[in-house]
């Protein structure tokens, strides 16, 4: 861990009558994306100031106070000492209440991750649990209340050590069932072309060091022009050798074209299916479903076909 990370809080891990000592830690660095501030046409900074919607008077930030909206414009206000109150539900304990295969949890339920480190006389527990946990094939689902809100978190074992992950509720979650996608027809050699494919541009693991942020960089090129007193204009985007035509196209033209129009030598072996089945995100109940879209989808771009020797 970096020698300038500093800890979020002191926790504890407990299971049983197993209690780990942790640190909490931010898992991800403040976003450095690009920012552009709003100005007035001279240059000069705006200033954001909150007005009273009824008198439109400017409110100063010491005159305000918070209120939660219990009917149609009708609120209940709290005094900042009302709400310190509502936080001192927090616990600095997350108790771990089960042990599931680390695949049986859909990614859909991730949300803030955060890494653990061992804290004081945690050396020994932390590493226990955590060896526990690479053994098993288990990450450990827990409960957490912090800051008047309580969290299920799984904490799972790398390489290096436990990271904890905040997961939604299911009620957070949305499901594909809701989308009603049609199950089409796959055929057996569509099948091996498609699986031929996957093993032309497989990988073992993922490298996240190949992948750089592009357009960031386009856009920070074009702004050290702009300094240097040149014109921006804008700039079409670079096609991926596909031509843009809607044209339909036969499934197994463009899996022979993708490989390259070559044949496959053999069949591919059939994917054998896995011992353990993901959760599936629950369907979101009615009031949440998102209006269907009516219009038709386009069609599939044809790919270039690679000339033959």
């Amino acid at each position: 861990m970096a020698t300038n990370a500093r800890s979020i809080a002191s926790l504890s891990l407990s299971f049983g009558l197993v209690n780990v000592p942790v640190k909490l830690y931010s898992a991800t660095e403040p976003g450095s994306e690009i920012r552009f501030n709003l100005l007035d046409k001279d240059g000069s900074r705006v200033k954001q100031q909150y007005v009273n919607e009824r008198t439109r008077a400017v409110v100063e930030r010491k005159d305000m106070v918070k209120g939660y909206e219990v009917e149609d414009n009708r609120f209940v206000l709290f005094t900042p000492q009302e709400l310190k109150n509502l936080e001192e539900g927090s616990s600095h304990v997350i108790q771990i209440v089960s042990f599931v295969p680390v695949a049986s949890i859909d990614p859909l339920y991730y949300d803030k991750s955060y890494l653990l480190a061992p804290d004081k006389r945690g050396d020994k527990p932390y590493a226990l649990l955590a060896e526990a946990l690479r053994q098993s094939g288990r990450c450990a689902l827990a409960k957490w209340a912090w800051k008047a809100k309580q969290y299920v978190a799984q904490i799972r074992a790398n390489e290096d050590g436990l990271i904890l992950q905040q997961l939604r509720y299911a009620e957070e979650v949305r499901s594909l069932a809701d989308l009603d996608i049609p199950q089409a027809e796959v055929s057996k050699p569509e099948l091996q072309l498609a699986l031929q494919l996957v093993e032309q541009i497989a990988a073992d693991e993922f490298d996240p060091t190949q992948f750089e942020d592009d357009e960031k960089a386009r856009v920070l090129a074009a702004i050290e022009e702009k300094v240097k007193g040149k014109q921006i204009v804008a700039s079409a985007h670079e096609e991926d050798g596909t031509p843009g035509s809607g044209q339909v196209i036969d499934l197994m033209d463009a899996l022979r074209a993708s490989l390259g129009g070559k044949k496959p030598a053999k069949e591919a072996k059939e994917a054998k299916p896995s011992n353990v089945t993901a959760l599936k995100p629950k369907p979101a109940p009615a009031r949440k479903a998102a209006k269907r879209v009516n219009a038709e989808p386009e069609a599939a771009p044809a790919p270039r076909r690679r000339a033959q020797k």
